[in-house]
Parts: structure tokens; C-alpha cells; sequence
């Protein structure tokens, strides 16, 4: 299997560009960082690497590994477009919690199938599919049932 840089090079090449320094830079901070990362938070981490590195270039370096494959943009309700890398790494589906933001990555099979046997029984054919489910995290869940003890004057 390709390395990710290779699958960039060759990508950017189709299209008469080049590797530069800066989507080497970008790339290498995107493959170090944990979860799902927002432009911003890459771009604080690839301007401490490089600081000629600039947002703008965050979002179009963002945008051309989209278009490579590496990474997928993902709205979790927040107003803003995280990233996570998708190249090399399994499906997954997200729980989003709506109190703090945490996202938990997961894979379920029995769904997996049960959305196969829906697209059969309908005569159609997934391409691509996502799930997220919203709710409360464990912590947030003991959070309100703590404050909600506490309003009551049970603690």
C-alpha cells in the first residue's frame, strides 16, 4: 500500500503541481495529530513547523488531499468542517456529543449490513455512506444527572 505522500505526489502531479515544502510540512502535522482537526487547529500546529505557513494555505492544502483521497471534511453540527484522514484507515461511523463535542469513532457490522440489505431490498447501490449519531457522552450524561441531583438538593 501507498504511503500517504506518495498518493499526494502522485495526485498533485496529475495536475502540474508540486510537492512543496509547505504541503509536505502540512501533511506530516496532519498525520500526527489524533482525531478530527479543524483548519484552525492544523494551522496553529503547522505554523509552529513553518511560520510562513498561512491559513489560506491550510485551506487549500486541505482541499487538494480531499480531492487525493487522504482526508474527508466532516460537519458534526458545529459550525465548522473537521478533517480526518481516510486513506489507509477503516470505515467508521461517529457518536457526537452535543455538550462537549467529543466525537467517538466506532464500526458496527450488524449496521453495515442492515444498511446493505435496505439498499438491496430498494435496488440500490451505495457508493459512499455516513452515520452520526447525537447525543450525550458518558461524562456529560453523569454531568446533568449530578447538576440535575444537585437542583433537587439531594447532594
Amino acid at each position: 500500500m501507498e504511503k500517504e505522500a506518495e498518493v499526494l505526489k502522485k495526485h498533485i502531479q496529475g495536475r502540474q503541481l508540486k510537492l512543496t515544502r509547505q504541503r509536505q510540512i502540512i501533511l506530516d502535522t496532519l498525520l500526527a495529530m489524533p482525531g478530527h482537526v479543524t483548519a484552525e487547529e492544523l494551522y496553529e500546529a503547522s505554523a509552529k513547523k513553518n511560520a510562513s505557513i498561512g491559513l489560506a494555505t491550510i485551506y487549500r492544502t486541505l482541499h487538494l488531499f480531499c480531492q487525493a483521497g487522504l482526508t474527508q471534511g466532516r460537519e458534526f453540527g458545529e459550525g465548522q468542517t473537521r478533517y480526518e484522514l481516510v486513506y489507509n484507515h477503516h470505515h467508521h461511523d461517529h457518536l457526537v456529543c452535543l455538550h462537549c463535542g467529543k466525537i467517538i469513532e466506532f464500526e458496527n457490522m450488524d449496521i453495515e449490513h442492515l444498511q446493505e440489505q435496505v439498499a438491496r431490498k430498494h435496488f440500490f447501490k451505495i457508493q459512499r455512506h455516513k452515520l452520526e449519531l447525537y447525543g450525550a457522552c458518558q461524562e456529560c450524561q453523569k454531568k446533568a444527572v449530578y447538576k440535575a441531583k444537585q437542583k433537587r438538593g439531594r447532594l
